[in-house]
């Protein structure tokens, strides 16, 4: 059992609440997930030709400032690095193949990239969602949507790294309640097609799945659809693109989910009492997503 919870600000002028109007939500779901929590927020892209890098240091008392050094050096290259406890943005012109080559080949047992874009910052830990949020300090957080999951463990270890959200390409991300039953057969078909896992969470799968597909040309909806005759289980995905906000529940639409919408916002929770101090929530539209059914909200 997990909780998923997801934001989407209509109303430009309500983007600087944004960790405000989320962290009620998340904090809603921690009896769904008391073992870690995380979330992707999506904001301002930076500069043109520029890309960031979201890491996560294994060791609380990581040198960052030694890395900093090391990256200038190899790459003749001055970095832009912003430190918030173990998690770390790092900002370069440099070409985004080379970085992440070069930080799994120097720090593959220090360093955990989360993600690689240009409007998306991942946070995500152990810990119930209220030490996580304290921790990075969800409640400044600032943009136009978010993708937020709270983690009870039923399957795989309990760290930063099988936390969600899960992320694959740039600036896409997805968190999941639920449980698949074949994610060893999806990694075996994936793996000779280049495709890298970093754990041995089913969540991984679904996300690395949909990854191969969207490589492959296929649009967000394409490979959701392809998603259904491949991926076995129950489950409710969401999922968070650089102005998107997508949600899909498996055929038999078990795992629980409901909207909230109005003029302001597109709220998402797998339980109404995480939506329930959002503003105006008594006038917005509250629907239960149906199954099989992908629902898409744009920037």
């Amino acid at each position: 059992m997990c909780g998923i919870v997801g934001l989407l600000i209509k109303n430009p002028a309500m983007r600087d609440e944004l960790g405000e109007l989320m962290l009620p939500m998340l904090i809603g779901m921690t009896e769904r997930g008391p073992d870690s929590a995380g979330l992707a927020v999506f904001g301002d892209r930076i500069s043109k030709g520029k890309v960031k890098f979201n890491l996560f240091a294994t060791s609380a008392d990581f040198d960052w400032n030694s890395f900093e050094k090391a990256f200038d050096s190899h790459f003749g290259s001055i970095a832009e690095l912003t430190i918030k406890g173990r998690h770390a943005v790092l900002s370069t012109t440099v070409i985004w193949e080379s970085v992440r080559d070069w930080l799994v080949h120097s720090y593959r047992r220090e360093l955990t990239i989360l993600c690689v874009g240009s409007s998306m910052d991942i946070y995500k830990d152990i810990g119930t969602p209220g030490q996580v949020a304290e921790r990075y300090g969800f409640k400044n957080l600032h943009g136009s949507h978010v993708v937020g999951h709270t983690r009870m463990a039923t399957e795989s270890a309990v760290t930063p790294q099988h936390a969600h959200p899960f992320t694959a390409g740039h600036d896409f991300c997805l968190v999941h309640n639920g449980s698949l039953s074949n994610p060893n057969s999806i990694r075996r078909k994936l793996e000779p097609l280049g495709i890298h896992f970093d754990t041995d969470n089913d969540t991984e799968a679904a996300c690395r799945y949909l990854e191969w597909r969207l490589r492959e040309g296929d649009t967000l909806e394409q490979a959701v659809q392809s998603g259904f005759e491949e991926q076995d289980g129950f489950y409710t995905f969401l999922m968070g693109t650089e102005n998107k906000l997508a949600l899909v529940r498996d055929a038999f639409a078990c795992k629980p989910a409901v909207v909230a919408e109005n003029d302001d916002y597109v709220a998402i929770s797998s339980e109404f009492r995480s939506l329930a101090r959002l503003p105006d929530i008594k006038n917005a539209r509250l629907f239960e997503p149906a199954p099989e059914e992908l629902y898409v909200w744009t920037i």
